[in-house]
């Protein structure tokens, strides 16, 4: 059995290689080896062709049909049994980010390790690594620059002092990637304060196109290729994803739950401000942006236990939208059937937070509150201990102590090995 990592990033300038998934693995691998027995040709003629193939540098450029013999003093290799070869992953290391609030909303900061309880599967995991707050971040911040933000582009500008004071933190560091129909790196990965608030404060606006799932792919390939690779013994830094834009996607390649499987494995947590360019929403009524996965009368989920699914009990329960259902229903279908909550159900599926600023919030506050979480939060980390290898792991974080409000990402998905 041998660990090892797969999918490590290349990055090119502002061109990045895709298709690379970071997955810390265990593999288990079986090969069987098929050979014909030699045939022994004699015969004069035989010979002869031998010979005259061998000055003409033939036989130099082919392998042999068969065995080839042994050297003197070496052992003879067997072949291993005539079995079909298997693969078996299994994700070896699982770092997220708790979030404890009491019934105020204030963080809780006075719980220790033996306090948490953590299961995968409904497997009760082993806690191998655990911090609060202290653990170095590396952070990659996406920011909209299609020609859709104008209007609060200078608002924009004056955030870069915010990304470095409150969310990079005195050890961590941060990359920008600019987003519209193009997605270009304007920052690479840097520790310099000056630096990412420079880069922040020279963002220009480009076309009105929005390829939103695009950068994720890219924010999240961008962490999960950082050296060196997290380990069990050292973790290494918190890989966080900080999104600035509206919540609508347009033309991207990248499918959505795909980015989050990867963002999962990878152990990276998204963020998100939610931009908006309009004064309309203030004025308009709410609309219903639930997501319809069947038709009319058929319903998708189990009712409530003791009652009795109807057209009215579900009405009841989606009166508000349920982020972590969708979250889970994203990241096993791995398709782009999630539109209206886009940003809320990444956020949900990785841990992260999501908030808008259409109301009384600005994008200043946000970002505020982003970073005063994210150096309040616990860090949980453990080696899965689990039979079900692949498909979705569904991951559950109890505390033992009342009234507290408990946040982590729901689990992660192992899809299996491509054939």
């Amino acid at each position: 059995m041998q660990t090892i990592i797969v999918g490590i990033a290349e990055a090119r300038g502002n061109v990045f290689r895709r298709g690379c998934v970071e997955l810390s693995t265990l593999r288990e691998t079986g090969l069987f080896l098929a050979g014909e027995e030699m045939k022994q040709t004699t015969g004069r003629w035989a010979l002869l062709l031998v010979v005259l193939l061998g000055r003409t540098g033939v036989l130099g450029a082919q392998a042999p049909e068969g065995p080839m013999a042994p050297r003197p003093g070496q052992p003879v290799q067997q072949l291993p049994p005539d079995v079909p070869a298997k693969l078996k992953v299994r994700v070896t290391l699982v770092n997220m980010p708790v979030t404890v609030r009491d019934a105020q909303g204030d963080m809780v900061h006075d719980l220790d390790a033996r306090d948490f309880r953590v299961t995968d599967n409904g497997v009760e995991q082993k806690i191998s690594h655990f911090d609060l707050g202290g653990d170095p971040l590396s952070v990659v911040i996406l920011i909209e620059t299609s020609s859709r933000i104008d209007p609060i582009l200078p608002e924009m500008r004056k955030t870069g002092i915010l990304f470095t004071q409150t969310v990079m933190g005195p050890e961590g560091e941060a990359a920008v990637v600019g987003f519209n129909d193009s997605v270009d790196k304007l920052q690479d990965f840097t520790s310099d304060g000056d630096s990412i608030e420079n880069g922040v404060a020279r963002l220009e606006t480009g076309t009105s196109g929005l390829k939103l799932y695009d950068a994720m792919a890219v924010g999240v390939e961008m962490l999960s290729s950082r050296l060196p690779q997290p380990t069990a013994d050292k973790p290494g830094k918190r890989r966080v994803m900080l999104i600035l834009s509206e919540t609508v996607d347009a033309g991207s390649q990248a499918k959505l739950g795909e980015v989050l499987r990867k963002a999962q494995l990878a152990n990276v947590t998204i963020y998100s401000v939610g931009l908006s360019t309009t004064r309309s929403e203030l004025k308009a009524k709410p609309k219903d942006t639930r997501m319809q996965t069947a038709p009319p009368g058929i319903f998708t989920l189990p009712p409530p236990p003791g009652t009795v699914q109807t057209p009215t009990t579900e009405a009841n329960r989606n009166s508000g939208v349920d982020l972590l259902g969708l979250a889970v229903w994203a990241v096993e279908h791995a398709d782009n059937k999630v539109k209206d909550h886009a940003m809320e159900v990444a956020s949900t599926a990785t841990g992260g937070a999501h908030l808008a600023t259409y109301k009384d919030r600005s994008i200043e506050k946000a970002i505020d509150e982003i970073g005063g979480e994210l150096h309040s939060q616990y860090t949980l980390g453990y080696a899965p201990t689990v039979t079900k290898d692949l498909g979705y792991h569904e991951i559950k974080v109890q505390v033992d102590r009342k009234n507290l409000k408990v946040r982590a990402r729901p689990g992660y998905y192992v899809a299996p090995p491509e054939s």
